[in-house]
């Protein structure tokens, strides 16, 4: 069994800004999120049993108040943000199971998830479908991988080591001596990605560095390590069988035509049949 979890908010914003391109800069009300069901859709017909999807149900965190110039939802397009809630609605019509994280943000949704599904024994592999360098801190060997969609890319651990320089487990640590501009911590000054491996792989995580190698950054470097682990006690599931799709619910040929994408309940149908043969 392999488990398929997917960072909805990056796939939101994939599409959103796909259709921009292709669409002159004109804007489908609901275009991203039949993107998205499309590209979720895709996965199942390509044979995903167990499927689940994290999003940003709002942007801001807990993170917000440890550090000031975390990211928040400022500058997020009116015509984007509006497909937030009704991307999660739509998953649901279509029988995804969605986790809307609001206190917790959708990267700890997928950490929590991936956690989960990979104690389980029935698990064989956990695939995160996003590109966030964060969710490497996640991978698991072979077990649990990380896959850039966009990249069309892989990442085990051997993978992540030979991207970063360092362990999954010290991805948080790499993260706050160099920084996350994506996410509004800064890093350490004078501390790039060299740098960073090489004094993880010397001394190992921040709390054993000697005190004189980070010195009054010691304990900002901690406080950006905080921000950069990701938690993984969120409400996700109980049993991976959660997860496994049985089909679109009642009401989801009604999101299709509200969509305009009539073509993914036709689609549903086909990928609902097989299942049931």
């Amino acid at each position: 069994m392999i488990i398929h979890l997917i960072d909805g908010t990056y796939e939101l914003f994939r599409h959103f800004y796909g259709l921009r391109r292709f669409r002159k800069d004109v804007d489908p009300p609901l275009g991203a999120v039949a993107g998205v069901l499309g590209t979720v859709l895709r996965m199942i017909e390509d044979g995903a049993t167990h499927v689940g999807v994290a999003t940003d149900h709002v942007i801001e965190s807990f993170r917000n108040e440890l550090w000031p110039g975390y990211k928040t939802g400022a500058g997020i397009e009116p015509n984007l943000r509006a497909q937030f809630h009704p991307l999660e609605e739509a998953l649901v019509a279509m029988g995804v199971v969605v986790w809307p994280m609001v206190e917790l943000e959708a990267d700890d949704g997928l950490a929590s998830a991936a956690s989960r599904a990979a104690a389980a024994t029935a698990v064989d592999k956990v695939s995160i479908w996003t590109p966030d360098k964060d969710l490497a801190q996640c991978v698991r060997e072979d077990r649990v991988v990380q896959v850039d969609r966009r990249g069309k890319k892989i990442f085990d651990a051997r993978g992540v080591r030979e991207k970063f320089g360092v362990d999954p487990s010290l991805i948080p640590d790499y993260l706050a001596l160099v920084g996350d501009s994506a996410d509004g911590f800064p890093g350490i000054p004078r501390i790039g990605p060299s740098t960073a491996a090489r004094m993880l792989n010397k001394y190992g995580r921040i709390e054993d560095f000697p005190p004189e190698v980070l010195g009054t950054s010691q304990s900002k470097a901690l406080l950006f390590k905080d921000l950069a682990t990701l938690r993984t006690d969120a409400p996700v599931f109980r049993d991976v069988d959660e997860l496994r799709w049985g089909g679109h619910r009642e009401g989801f040929e009604e999101w299709t035509l509200r969509l305009d994408s009539p073509k993914l309940f036709e689609r549903s149908q086909v990928a609902q049949a097989s299942i049931a043969a």
